[in-house]
């Protein structure tokens, strides 16, 4: 079983840090006890060690203390293109792009009015009524506005994969200090 299809079965994935300080029910207990059952019953856990991880799971208060007491007999999520889960971006991503792509508007827009306002203003008290020059200045930046409007689905997309990418590598490092952790705790008690 990898670990995609293990959170899959709960209500919310307690690897995305949104949900990690939610209390977990007694099914998300049961789920993962379910687990421990079947790593007891193909030898992969002796008595001691299922006994102590089935007290850690019974004793769970928040989503976010599960992952580690099973940690070590899920597999990883496989890559997406090869039939995997694929987790839907949690809303706050989604959120978080959105107010990014709002600035990127905002942006862009103010990219657009300051340049075209100041070439008109300059044109309009040096050479009123000659060539109009600031055309150039307002197409070349109203691209880049028109741009930003149109895409706004396509911006907001990129963002939120760049935030997974930006969670993902936050969630890597922490479980990499809970390892070093309970390495380190395992050498004291040697």
């Amino acid at each position: 079983m990898t670990a995609d299809e293990l959170w899959a079965a709960l209500a919310h994935d307690p690897r995305d840090p949104a949900y990690a300080g939610l209390r977990a029910s007694d099914q998300d207990r049961e789920v993962v006890r379910s687990l421990l059952t079947t790593a007891y019953a193909d030898g992969r856990l002796d008595r001691a060690e299922f006994d102590e991880r089935s007290e850690s799971v019974t004793s769970a208060r928040t989503l976010g203390e599960l992952p580690p007491i099973v940690a070590d007999l899920v597999a990883p999520g496989s890559a997406s293109g090869s039939g995997a889960v694929v987790r839907p971006p949690s809303t706050d991503l989604v959120a978080q792009a959105t107010r990014k792509y709002d600035a990127d508007r905002r942006e862009a827009l103010a990219g657009f009015l300051v340049p075209s306002v100041i070439c008109l203003v300059i044109w309009s008290v040096v050479m009123f009524g000659g060539f109009f020059w600031p055309a150039f200045v307002i197409l070349g930046t109203g691209v880049n506005l028109v741009q930003t409007l149109v895409r706004r689905q396509d911006i907001v997309d990129q963002h939120v994969r760049r935030l997974e990418k930006k969670r993902d590598k936050e969630l890597d490092r922490r479980r990499g200090e809970d390892d070093a952790d309970r390495r380190d705790d395992g050498d004291d008690e040697a």
